[in-house]
């Protein structure tokens, strides 16, 4: 199967490339990067394909059954869109768009074309929080009726002035970035239960002084400009009820608690899960009188070559992946009720 990727950034190479060059049923034609310096490194490091600046080119070219969308949030929907007119699948970075109303035009192109459309939401296919879904599924949990996710880190805003900072670019900030895994995590293990409604509020205010930002590491640093654009949020807050659990959310690329939190806890009535982001878990319960905490073991494998091969495979067998439209476009919802509750200070309520 040949395939083209587009977008030759950090995600590309530290995911997409690799995973399908591990995979003897793919082979990458192009590599394509409005940076020409970009696209060109990646066929001289990975030894294979094209460079290409104008991605029609991949979209014409009918040798090629699939794309790997790794772009900057805006182009999110014009490629993937593009790719899926073209009679192209698609595998698209996360977020599927920057607003809910892009990510629903991505969706009914991907209904009248037939295409296949994923969604970058990687955790779906990890195994810690497959087995998460399991032990939900089968009940040793009980009745889950409150997830909490907390996903802050001390000072962590990614490309300070750049592309991550500017709301016309990614739509958001730290919920858009980060919050889509972790409320991605809690619905698919939960069953990708119907939200009801919405109240939160968005924060900028730790990036706002660029010049004076203060930081130990930072992601994305080579996109860094001080004097550039920061109006996303940097730190988020939300309650959001389903027709399942209530979920809590605080999350935050930058907040002043000396220590980072990444993490969700599963509340049940019998049981209840702690997951790591990224690592494992403990299940806490109790037995006979006894408080009962232990870790299960098992072999986890990487999730970004699970979540390749798993669309790879798609692409032959038609067969809808977890990560399809039509499940991530819940969680597009919920982020952009937040962005709407907290833009109106008042609750949303989702019909």
């Amino acid at each position: 199967m040949k395939v083209a990727v587009i977008g030759c950034g950090t995600i590309a190479n530290a995911a997409h490339i690799p995973s399908y060059m591990n995979n003897p049923e793919a082979e990458i034609k192009y590599f394509c990067d409005i940076i020409p310096e970009r696209a060109e490194a990646a066929v001289e490091k990975y030894g294979c394909g094209t460079a290409i600046t104008d991605y029609h080119i991949a979209l014409n070219d009918p040798e090629i059954e699939a794309v790997s969308v790794c772009t900057p949030n805006n182009m999110h929907p014009t490629i993937s869109i593009d790719a899926m007119r073209a009679g192209k699948d698609v595998l698209c970075e996360k977020p599927a768009a920057r607003t809910y109303a892009e990510a629903l035009e991505m969706q009914k192109v991907q209904h009248e074309t037939g295409r296949i459309l994923n969604i970058g939401v990687v955790n779906r296919f990890n195994d810690s929080v497959n087995l998460i879904k399991k032990f939900i599924d089968d009940g040793k949990l009980g009745e889950v009726f409150h997830v909490y996710v907390s996903f802050r880190a001390h000072r962590s805003i990614p490309g300070l002035g750049g592309a991550f900072t500017t709301k016309a670019i990614a739509g958001g900030g730290a919920l858009i970035d980060w919050g889509v895994h972790y409320l991605d995590i809690v619905m698919y293990c939960c069953g990708d239960p119907k939200p009801v409604t919405v109240t939160g509020e968005a924060f900028c205010k730790l990036g706002r002084d660029m010049k004076n930002y203060a930081y130990r590491s930072m992601w994305a640093e080579n996109t860094k400009n001080v004097d550039g654009t920061y109006d996303v949020d940097d730190s988020v807050t939300a309650l959001i009820r389903t027709e399942g659990p209530v979920i809590t959310v605080n999350g935050a690329w930058a907040q002043n608690i000396g220590q980072s939190e990444t993490y969700i806890d599963f509340m049940g009535d019998k049981a209840g899960i702690r997951l790591q982001y990224g690592s494992d878990f403990r299940v806490y319960t109790a037995e006979h009188g006894a408080l009962i905490e232990y870790k299960p073991e098992f072999k986890m494998r990487d999730h970004f070559q699970n979540e390749i091969d798993a669309f790879v495979d798609c692409v032959k067998t038609r067969k809808k992946l977890p990560s399809h439209i039509d499940t991530v476009i819940i969680t597009a919802r919920m982020m952009q009720a937040i962005y709407d509750s907290s833009a109106a200070h008042q609750e949303q309520k989702l019909d």
